[in-house]
């Protein structure tokens, strides 16, 4: 859910000798680094999510207080995992992101489809784990209703910001604020949004899987799919519009 255009690849690998075999599948380590890192990192950015939503529910009947608790806990974990990760994959967390950047012509399209796989996956995996870490089904199908029409817009609204925080930081030559950057706005979207951003597709799958409080019914989800899939396409025009030249530091 960060800062888009992982750090070139180190130039000390091990090189391949003429007497050792040629493997059938070659996976470069670098490649298998970065869906391990978009794997582990959305996993984890979901047990946040989730587990902080559980655990406000089980410490207070307060809902004001539940979301404040899961808002504050969420922005902080996805500060640190973007700080974690950044330098790995670019810890995007979040196909919405991916996919702006593939369309920005920051990666390609191989590497945007394993990012998309292990975004997913590693999402679905975060909801069940957190589940199980507070003694509830691995999957219990959630059965909160989002489907009212001001949350589906709101959910839009969201996610395009979000994107244009990301890109803009990054576009403006700050990409060392970013992780902050996120962390924040996605604290505040909490609150500023009826929908209280979920602003990324692969949180709105995992969210399905949790009948807490975080949690988002199966029939509410295509809804925000398609508002998040429309916030791609508005957010790489505006970008292209505002930020046509990506800066760097020393432009600043």
């Amino acid at each position: 859910m960060s800062a888009p255009s992982a750090p070139r690849e180190s130039a000390h690998r091990t090189a391949w000798r003429p007497d050792r075999p040629v493997p059938s599948v070659i996976l470069p380590r670098s490649a298998l680094a970065k869906l391990l890192a978009e794997f582990v990192g959305t996993a984890f950015l979901l047990a946040a999510v989730v587990g902080s939503g559980i655990m406000a529910e089980n410490l207070t009947d307060d809902v004001g207080l539940q979301l404040l608790q899961n808002a504050f806990a969420t922005g902080l974990v996805l500060a640190a995992l973007i700080l974690a990760f950044g330098g790995v994959s670019g810890a995007h967390f979040n196909p919405a992101v991916t996919l702006t950047e593939r369309a920005l012509g920051g990666i390609d399209t191989r590497t945007a489809a394993g990012y998309l796989v292990a975004q997913f996956s590693g999402a679905i995996a975060g909801a069940v784990m957190a589940n199980v870490m507070f003694d509830l089904p691995a999957v219990a199908w959630s059965l909160k209703d989002r489907s009212a029409g001001h949350i589906i817009f709101a959910e839009g609204v969201a996610t395009l910001g979000l994107l244009l925080i990301i890109f803009g930081t990054v576009r403006s030559g700050k990409p060392s604020t970013v992780a902050f950057a996120v962390g924040g706005y996605i604290g505040g979207a909490y609150y500023f949004t009826s929908s209280t951003s979920f602003a990324n597709p692969a949180v709105t799958v995992a969210r399905m899987f949790s009948d807490t409080f975080a949690g988002i019914a199966p029939a509410s989800a295509p809804a925000f799919l398609g508002v998040e899939a429309g916030a791609v396409v508005v957010a790489v025009v505006l970008i292209r519009l505002c930020f046509p030249v990506e800066r760097t530091p020393e432009d600043n």
